[in-house]
């Protein structure tokens, strides 16, 4: 594994966004390439979100992570991976809705997206199945457990 420098933008005015060496971390575990390379981590509200989502998606609402993989032009090598977009106020209603904790969401849609930007998608069944796959390998790494089902809940009668 090697060596991923991580620039986090934090322009979302508002509580709950993990401190900027955590997001480092998690970017950093989820790096399976060979080579150096470089992510920006862009921490956004609903509005920018959405804007991105519409734009490049043509859905028009906001969504948790946006992964922008840098396609260099023919005969240029630069060491960018791209870049991640991602919504603190959806991560964090999801969170709640998924009766996650909120760090543990923040480290799967790190590790969702770094995985995108790296190529794996989710679009058919196998990819999908390959891609999960080593979500759960690396946030079991943070201890976080399988985020794909829905733990039930045993409560003391």
């Amino acid at each position: 594994m090697s060596a991923l420098t991580v620039d986090v933008q934090n322009v979302f005015d508002g509580p709950g966004v993990p401190p900027d060496d955590e997001l480092q971390a998690w970017a950093q575990a989820a790096w399976l390439g060979p080579d150096a390379s470089e992510v920006t981590v862009r921490i956004v509200g609903t509005d920018e979100s959405q804007a991105l989502n519409h734009q490049y998606r043509g859905k028009d609402k906001p969504t948790n992570v946006l992964s922008f993989p840098f396609e260099a032009p023919p005969g240029i090598t630069v060491a960018l991976a791209g870049d991640l977009v991602i919504c603190a106020p959806v991560v964090e209603a999801e969170a709640r809705e998924q009766n996650k904790p909120l760090a543990s969401h923040w480290t799967h849609m790190v590790i969702h997206g770094m995985l995108h930007l790296q190529g794996y998608d989710h679009i058919n069944d196998e990819d999908a199945e390959a891609m999960e796959s080593l979500e759960i390998r690396l946030l079991s790494r943070f201890g976080i457990g399988n985020p794909y089902i829905q733990e039930e809940t045993v409560k003391d009668s």
